[in-house]
């Protein structure tokens, strides 16, 4: 366990100048966005964008946003799923270096039998398994994260004996039964400015908006870990992080100031 703190940091798009700089003891980055945000209201104007990645966002933020009037592009988990350009990213990941990486190979594991594989009814509520068993409903109006889904789970009778356990169960030695889990198509999501915030952010002015975020910010923090070697804070409570935080800010402001003719 090691005590830390989020050190957050809003930064101007153009001359990656940091406005604003906090540190809380909070390991969840949602809790100090609306913070931020409210400490640069005499610094925004009608034409600033405020721009965040997937870990500031849920519903209470962008809520909170809306009503404020303050526009932004906050990502979600899932938006470079959604992104055609990322169609093909994993080939691009670094591989693990044989020489040195000493962890065990990971087994090619058998394809699993997904709720595709089952042959479901919405009509009458009926779910019949790969073996042709009939599995019986657990909840037919259950809400995961907003959206509604009907559950259904195998019988011990059909499950235990079943010569298809390896294929439909991830934990065969374990789990004596399958659940499965069939959401509601086209069902209105709950979540009002969470699929704002994705019609947003998907479109092709606001792909290349927030595409510009990574190099704003990005940069900056790899100036204060790398350059200014910040990789952890060296003084303990919330009121001395900060401090430090808001010095190491202050330097940098001050090399870009200097290198940019600014002091002339």
């Amino acid at each position: 366990m090691i005590q830390g703190c989020t050190a957050v940091a809003a930064v101007d798009s153009r001359s990656q100048i940091i406005v604003a700089a906090q540190a809380h003891g909070s390991g969840s980055e949602q809790n100090v966005l609306l913070p931020v945000v409210q400490s640069i209201s005499g610094l925004r104007t009608d034409q600033t964008l405020v721009t965040a990645d997937a870990g500031y966002h849920s519903e209470a933020n962008l809520k909170s946003l809306y009503e404020l009037g303050v526009p932004a592009l906050i990502a979600d988990g899932l938006m470079r799923r959604r992104d055609e350009r990322f169609a093909n990213q994993a080939k691009y990941k670094a591989k693990p270096d044989p020489l040195y990486d000493k962890s065990a190979s990971a087994k090619p594991s058998k394809g699993k039998f997904t709720p595709a594989d089952f042959s479901y009814d919405p009509t009458v509520g009926t779910c019949i398994c790969p073996a042709g068993k009939k599995l019986y409903s657990t909840g037919s109006h259950c809400t995961t994260k907003g959206r509604a889904h009907h559950n259904f789970q195998g019988a011990k009778r059909d499950c235990v004996p079943c010569t298809l356990r390896e294929q439909c169960l991830r934990y065969p030695e374990r789990a004596p039964t399958r659940q499965v889990a069939f959401f509601e198509k086209d069902a209105r999501s709950p979540h009002q400015f969470t699929e704002r915030m994705k019609v947003a952010i998907d479109s092709t002015r606001g792909r290349a908006l927030y595409g510009e975020r990574m190099a704003t910010v990005e940069p900056v923090f790899g100036n204060l870990r790398h350059n200014k070697r910040l990789d952890r804070f060296t003084l303990r409570t919330r009121s001395k992080v900060n401090v430090q935080w808001n010095l190491y800010c202050l330097v940098h402001n001050i090399e870009k100031l200097a290198h940019h003719g600014y002091s002339r």
